[in-house]
């Protein structure tokens, strides 16, 4: 939540200093900059309220919990990044038409740079901590921020070279790539999201550590057979069969269930396990296999 807060508060300062610039230069290119900023400010805001959303307990009509909510966030917010391009591509036109010298070109970059060198730094830190958090709001935010940055790069780097040559195409030539980054980066937000959306598993390494730890813990079980798993937000959702002796209680059974749901917990962030149990005749292995317990 204080991340997604900072994000809202330098999501501003930074969309301030890129106006500045542009307002300076008249450069369409630093235009373009810094309208991909108010996208910046918005995604953050939803970013915010979906996190909030997210960490809400489960409720009657919410039983599964919140978690999916960051994915619409993500999603509006590759959305915005679209329109921000379009926008962006219109000014492109209107400019190409009618390419215009820039004014305090140096002061402007500064500060455009100023800017870029901030984001920097404040993606790098929305990505590690929204990883580590697995919030794929945070995630899409600092991946978005950090697209901008290299944007911010491509453009300070082109726009002196425009200055120094006088080639005024440059300008709106530059504005124009931006333009088609920022769509294929949208593309990237809403596919990953749309993935997200539609329970995809975890990736196969996730699985063979999952598959070992069950395997670790299950001592008493004979066999462990369709394991599935999906992924919401930051809780990743745990299903499998566990097969054990036709003769062994209730509570002997349970006592192996709670040994790997404990140990799953331990290793894996906000899981959530379900453990069917089922007698030996339901076993998908060979009688008498004592190797690793998965069919």
């Amino acid at each position: 939540m204080r991340l997604a807060a900072g994000s809202i508060a330098i999501g501003f300062f930074v969309m301030g200093l890129k106006f500045v610039a542009w307002f300076l230069t008249g450069s369409v290119a630093l235009y373009s900059d810094a309208l991909e900023s108010i996208v910046n400010v918005v995604a953050a805001s939803a970013a915010l309220w979906a996190i909030s959303v997210s960490h809400k307990p489960a409720d009657l009509d919410h039983q599964h919990g919140h978690h999916k909510a960051e994915y619409f966030s993500a999603v509006l917010e590759g959305v915005l990044i679209v329109i921000a391009a379009l926008l962006i591509l219109m000014e492109v036109w209107r400019k190409w038409e009618a390419p215009s010298t820039l004014e305090e070109p140096w002061i402007g970059l500064a500060i455009n740079g100023g800017a870029a060198a901030i984001n920097g730094v404040w993606a790098t830190v929305l990505i590690r901590r929204g990883t580590k958090a697995r919030s794929p709001a945070l995630v899409a935010d600092g991946h978005h921020i950090m697209t901008d940055v290299v944007t911010s790069i491509g453009v300070i780097a082109g726009l002196i070279a425009a200055v120094l040559t006088g080639l005024k195409f440059l300008d709106p030539l530059l504005a124009a790539l931006v333009a088609l980054n920022i769509l294929y980066q949208g593309w990237k937000v809403i596919t990953g999201s749309l993935s997200g959306l539609m329970d995809v598993a975890v990736d196969v390494h996730e699985n063979m550590r999952i598959r070992d730890i069950i395997s670790h813990h299950s001592a008493g079980a004979l066999e462990v057979h369709d394991l599935k798993t999906r992924i919401a937000g930051r809780a990743t959702f745990i299903e499998f069969h566990m097969v054990v002796d036709a003769a062994m209680t209730v509570g002997q059974a349970h006592v192996i269930c709670d040994r790997i749901e404990d140990a799953l917990r331990a290793e894996i962030p906000s899981v959530r396990v379900i453990i069917h149990v089922e007698p030996e005749d339901e076993a998908k292995l060979p009688p008498g296999t004592t190797a690793i317990p998965f069919a």
